[in-house]
């Protein structure tokens, strides 16, 4: 099984309990203004350039046979100061597992794990749970945003040992407007967590008269109704990986 990532990332301890591999992948059906991982997005590779290194000589312009660049109308390669790089590669579910088992020492010395976040993984949800089964007894934790029609989450957060589920806004007018699809069905979804006997926890990003508001935060605090709850600060860097996308930044700063 195929699918498709844009970052693996070694001893994360933010997302999930002890010592973790995080997998993001590509793929994300909600524009959330305040994304601060704008190359999860799309579901394909993508071209990130650093500007500040462009000193316009047009290398990358002038063709090349390598064909990894051919989707991209130039030269990965071809740059002398390095500004181009590629988000995104396509992986075998169980060459990556293989890759992730090597660590089941270090797991289990720290009490981690394997998470898998993105993007939104419910977007490849058969690469997901073709990886999550070939995983060599290792704690395995999934980070979503919950939108997904109810076959889906449950089959793929059923694999889990561990979910980290997102709640931005409970207004679905709101949703809508900052994320731009409504949370019916994450809401749907959420209650199935609550029942389901998961271990999970809640996060709130506390994005600046979005979602920090006293409105909002209290129609949250009712619907996750006292479970665990984690509140993340707006990440005021999240902006500086759009223009490296050639996309814009649309949340107002400040």
């Amino acid at each position: 099984m195929v699918g498709t990532i844009f970052d693996i990332k070694e001893f994360s301890i933010h997302d999930g309990p002890g010592g973790r591999t995080t997998v993001f992948l590509k793929g994300c059906p909600l524009r959330c203004k305040w994304c601060h991982n704008p190359e999860g997005l799309i579901i394909t590779p993508q071209i990130m350039k650093k500007h500040n290194l462009c000193s316009n000589c047009k290398l990358c312009e002038q063709g090349c046979n390598h064909p990894e660049c051919e989707p991209f109308c130039v030269c990965i390669h071809a740059c002398p100061n390095g500004c181009l790089t590629v988000s995104g590669e396509e992986v075998e579910s169980k060459t990556l597992a293989e890759r992730l088992n090597k660590d089941k020492a270090m797991f289990e010395f720290t009490n981690g794990g394997i998470t898998v976040s993105g993007g939104e993984p419910l977007m490849q949800a058969d690469f997901v749970c073709d990886l999550v089964d070939n995983l060599d007894g290792i704690h395995t934790a999934i980070q979503t945003s919950g939108y997904a029609d109810e076959e889906t989450y449950r089959r793929v957060v059923s694999k889990f040992d561990y979910v980290i589920q997102d709640i931005k806004l409970a207004d679905e007018n709101e949703h809508i407007i900052h994320t731009g699809v409504s949370n019916k069905k994450i809401l749907k979804n959420i209650e199935w967590l609550k029942q389901s006997g998961k271990e999970f926890i809640f996060r709130v990003p506390l994005i600046p008269n979005i979602t920090d508001t006293r409105e909002n935060l209290e129609a949250i605090s009712k619907i996750v109704e006292g479970d665990n709850v984690e509140y993340l600060p707006y990440n005021q860097m999240a902006g500086s990986k759009y223009k490296m996308l050639g996309m814009k930044y649309t949340l107002k700063q400040g």
